[in-house]
């Protein structure tokens, strides 16, 4: 069966190309954040395909969308593929809605074929994977989880003061099921690298072994406001002068853990934002990671230290941990044979970026494959990948899947 069964590549490079077109930004990306009429835009998309299969559809009270095509074995639990359809604001077009069109792409094989497998296959899109909009990353899958409460999910706060249930309710998708509900034998996620690793190694499938660990932080920096003029630098409280120290001392900490180590400070909003102002208040956000639990811990009280020496000082409010993570052998072992199978030299690779098989791994067996993308480029308008490379990618799902599925 796995090698009568086969991809049709271009059905599939058009159906990301069509997906693209919801929210598409003249520079060539998309903008489908979280909630937005995009993002259901790009749901209702999604269910309508899914639909024509056949798929029953299921949602949940955090808006995590299941497409479910029947098995002939009513007892066992599904094989599920998928990721995300959110997007950065000004994110790429492949970034989580890689996962989720392979997913459809496989359930068209199957389709076609009139084949059910014993297990019953679903593709998933899981609820604010991006965070860009409703902090933390991955809410949905980590509702799903139980590592993040369904009221904190559903209360989470975006800057401009917008809840997420609220707009769960507007856009027609905060679902009648209880999340957490659906069973799921194994969990397969396809994703584009969002690094070099695979493109500098000529390499066109990468295993997915593990994630690295993420700690994020909100940040308060609180000085007094006074004149840029007639205030003496020895009498300032500069909430600036204290960022710009926490910025270069977060990068140090990063770089005093090279090769691995990473630090970001991704926003900054300062008050009162006059010229000639000295700056009374500073809010930021950083973001730490590491594949080692131990390291990261190291990183996370290093960054502690710092922010409490300053003056002003930096008060620091840690709002997520995502520990780093082994996914499972088996599946592991699917993506492998599968992409040997299919010809190709599999690597295994640790993750740089966070994803939702994190949270699933806590619940089920869960693993991911990489395929390459230009320069490592993601959360990036130019982000670009390969029409080979997504084929490759979507056949080395295939096999897994009917491997896992059988």
């Amino acid at each position: 069966m796995n090698d009568t069964l086969h991809i049709d590549g271009e059905r599939l490079w058009s159906t990301l190309h069509q997906l693209a077109e919801i929210g598409a930004t003249p520079a060539g990306g998309v903008a489908r954040v979280a909630l937005t009429d995009a993002d259901r835009a790009g749901r209702d998309r999604f269910v309508a395909w899914a639909t024509e299969l056949g798929c029953s559809i299921h949602i949940d009270r955090i808006g995590n969308l299941f497409a479910r095509y029947e098995g002939t074995d009513p007892g066992r639990a599904p094989v599920v593929i998928g990721s995300h359809l959110d997007s950065q604001p000004t994110g790429g077009r492949y970034d989580g809605a890689y996962g989720v069109m392979v997913g459809l792409e496989v359930l068209r094989v199957l389709h076609d074929a009139a084949l059910r497998l014993p297990a019953p296959i679903e593709v998933v899109s899981w609820t604010d994977e991006e965070g860009a909009r409703f902090p933390p990353a991955m809410l949905g899958s980590g509702v799903f989880a139980g590592a993040i409460s369904l009221e904190a999910g559903l209360g989470s706060t975006a800057f401009d003061g917008t809840v997420l249930m609220d707009e769960l309710l507007r856009i027609g998708y905060s679902g009648p099921e209880p999340v957490g509900s659906r069973a799921i034998g194994h969990y397969l996620e396809p994703h584009i690298e969002q690094g070099p690793i695979l493109e500098a190694g000529d390499h066109t499938i990468g295993v997915v072994t593990g994630v690295q660990g993420i700690r994020w932080y909100d940040v308060t920096i609180t000085g007094r406001e006074s004149h840029a003029g007639s205030t003496p630098m020895e009498r300032r409280s500069d909430a600036m002068v204290s960022a710009a120290r926490l910025v270069t001392e977060a990068d140090r900490i990063a770089r005093d853990r090279s090769p691995d180590g990473r630090a970001t400070v991704g926003v900054m909003e300062v008050s009162p934002g006059s010229r000639n102002t000295v700056v009374g208040g500073v809010r930021m956000t950083v973001d730490l990671r590491h594949p080692d639990a131990d390291v990261l811990t190291e990183m996370h009280h290093e960054l502690l230290s710092v922010a409490a020496s300053l003056e002003p000082v930096a008060e620091v409010n840690p709002i997520w941990y995502s520990p780093p993570i082994v996914f499972d052998a088996d599946i592991v072992a699917a993506v492998r044979d599968g992409a040997t199978a299919a010809g190709y030299e599999p690597v295994d690779i640790t993750s740089g970026a966070g994803h939702d098989a994190c949270y699933i791994a806590s619940v089920a067996p869960a693993g991911m494959l990489f395929i390459p993308c230009a320069d490592g480029l993601s959360h990036n308008e130019a982000e670009s990948i390969e029409r080979d490379h997504a084929v490759a990618g979507a056949e080395v799902t295939l096999r897994a899947v009917l491997t896992l599925g059988s």
